[in-house]
């Protein structure tokens, strides 16, 4: 079987090695698992001593914490060239296995290779070869992981994303990098004052974010390579709710300029200031479709805050939600097929996902101040805070509901969830 060998890793990640200061990890507890589950086997890579990362735990936990894969023991260490022991691994329930080796080369970076083998027909059905700097075996392992979760389950993985979120902790805030499951935690940004609202650009290299450093609400844009930073609205007032264009060339922010809250189009530079939503009444939260034919909202112009969507291009708007007197937070999933929100319920915050096309909805959080919905780039999870006794945390869920995660720092307090796309 061809090797694809997948050169210059880092390119577009060097940021996350230098740039910023680590801050403390995240803790993660799982419940729940999928429907079916494929039972694999993922054994421990033939590497050398100097190789800094356990490859193979990466992936074993990336595939676990899925709830897609129950693990089956491996009965030793197998490189990506070593010819399995297909009865062996039929006899412990292994429908799939992995092997792999990494070592060290001339130039101190390292070569990552492994292979899926399928036990059923005796024979390996994937394999990758990647050149990566010591920083990034952890990502070398979440790509991987990506390639096996898509071969085996037809959906492609989230495993190579990003997230980011605010911390709190001393009167100081931060907004966080960290990989998916909540390690890998980098600081981009430090204040004395709040922090809120961080997006991400479709291209992953820019986060817009609502900063109250100049004691009041300013919408900035950060480079997250260079850290270099764009006060992009600063109007009279507030200026709040970033929602980048799919286009990655303008945001969609909410403005006092005219009085209530309204929602504009500006470009990155703050040009071409143009209002959206024209109503007496507080118009907030914007998010664009996955098209970039309509903007998803917050309007309370019925009465109480409810969701509605305007087409941009002839301003016809409707509203969406009419079940409960508060819906806020509208978060349209990249395949355009859901929509998550923020539901009070018996009085009680909830996230719910709805099927745009059957109106069925689903609860899928129940800690009962549950805010921030963020789906995932495979429209598969959706990432959220939640505050229980006391303390804030971040809760990933699948979709439907069956399968959550929880990541808590023991130092600080985590907020204001944003899930980034997937890598190029």
């Amino acid at each position: 079987m061809a090797i694809l060998r997948v050169l210059g890793l880092s390119l577009g990640f060097g940021y996350l090695a230098t740039a910023f200061d680590a801050s403390a990890q995240m803790r993660i507890d799982v419940t729940g698992v999928g429907g079916s589950q494929i039972p694999i086997s993922i054994a421990p890579f033939i590497v050398d001593p100097k190789v800094p990362v356990d490859i193979a735990a990466v992936i074993r936990s990336d595939l676990e914490r899925s709830g897609a894969f129950r693990l089956v023991d491996p009965s030793g260490p197998m490189s990506d060239t070593t010819t399995p022991d297909w009865a062996a691994l039929r006899a412990r329930g292994a429908d799939a296995v992995v092997g792999g080796s990494a070592v060290r080369l001339a130039n101190q970076s390292f070569d990552v290779r492994f292979r899926l083998y399928d036990t059923a027909e005796n024979k390996a059905v994937l394999g990758s070869a990647f050149e990566a700097g010591g920083a990034f075996l952890r990502t070398v392992g979440h790509r991987i992981s990506d390639q096996i979760y898509e071969r085996l389950t037809g959906e492609k993985g989230n495993f190579s994303t990003r997230i980011a979120f605010v911390s709190k902790e001393a009167g100081r805030y931060r907004l966080n990098i960290a990989d998916w499951d909540g390690e890998n935690v980098q600081t981009a940004l430090t204040s004395t004052e709040p922090i809120i609202s961080p997006r991400w650009s479709p291209d992953g290299s820019r986060l817009a974010y609502v900063s109250f450093e100049s004691r009041k609400p300013v919408v900035y844009v950060q480079e997250l390579d260079t850290q270099k930073r764009l006060k992009v609205a600063d109007f009279k007032g507030s200026n709040s709710a970033p929602a980048w264009a799919p286009d990655g060339r303008s945001l969609a922010v909410v403005l006092t300029t005219d009085g209530l809250s309204q929602i504009y189009l500006i470009g990155l530079d703050g040009s071409n200031l143009r209002r959206l939503t024209r109503s007496s009444s507080i118009d907030t939260e914007p998010a664009f479709s996955a098209d970039g034919q309509s903007i998803w909202f917050t309007s309370d112009r019925g009465g109480a805050p409810q969701i509605y969507r305007v087409v941009l291009s002839s301003g016809e708007t409707q509203r969406v939600t009419f079940g409960g007197t508060y819906n806020v937070s509208p978060r349209p999933s990249p395949d355009g097929r859901l929509l998550s929100y923020v539901s009070r319920r018996e009085g009680r915050f909830l996230v719910v996902v709805r099927d745009l096309s059957s109106g069925t909805e689903t609860v899928v959080s129940d800690g009962g101040r549950d805010e921030s919905p963020s789906f995932s780039p495979n429209s598969r999870w959706i990432l959220y805070s939640t505050t229980t006794g006391g303390r804030e945390s971040l809760i990933a869920v699948t979709a439907d509901g069956r399968i959550r995660q929880r990541l808590s720092s023991p130092a600080s307090d985590v907020r204001e969830p944003a899930w980034g796309p997937a890598p190029n």
